[in-house]
């Protein structure tokens, strides 16, 4: 068995897209990269756009300085990239043994991912519901303090007055 972290490092984010390069799902399957993309060529019809893209020479160019391989040996065509359904689709064009457990691996790992984002949009839309609980805490406090502030004013104020003489008429009792 692959361990899936070893998978899970070669799943790529490309074009929004959470992807498998050619050579990387070849590797995994023990077939050389031309012999499954012969296989895909022979069952095109299987692959629609949203299933597998080739990549441009600049996304390609851009991966390679990201993930830092050498460039020696090369390829002679930009890589394949296969999302999670043309990864499924795979499992009908290649029939070995083989090819058949790693991708359930594969299914396996991507559905986890799926879980930790949908767990992770659970915690963020609590935080979001934290932060504008505690925004309108803060436009409280603001408003307590000004009341405070307020009232501290007119102490001082009363305090001053207090000093005075106090204007007025006095009342005797002579």
């Amino acid at each position: 068995m692959i361990p899936d972290e070893s998978i899970l490092n070669k799943i790529l984010l490309i074009r929004g897209e959470k992807v498998m390069l050619d050579s990387d799902l070849a590797q995994l399957y023990g077939v050389e990269t031309r012999r499954l993309n012969e296989q895909v060529k022979r069952n095109l019809d299987r692959f629609p756009d949203d299933f597998m893209f080739q990549l441009t020479e600049d996304e390609y160019s851009n991966l390679m300085s990201q993930i830092a391989t050498s460039s020696w040996g090369g390829r002679r065509k930009m890589p394949y990239a296969f999302t999670e359904h043309g990864v499924l689709m795979l499992s009908s064009v290649l029939s070995s043994e083989l090819a058949i457990k790693v991708n359930i691996q594969i299914m396996r790992v991507y559905t986890k991912i799926r879980k930790m984002l949908a767990s992770d949009s659970n915690l963020l839309l609590k935080f979001e519901k934290v932060e504008r609980t505690l925004e309108d805490h803060d436009d409280k406090i603001i408003l307590i303090l000004e009341y405070i502030r307020q009232l501290e004013l007119a102490k001082q104020i009363d305090i001053t007055h207090a000093n005075r003489p106090k204007i007025g008429f006095r009342t005797s009792s002579m």
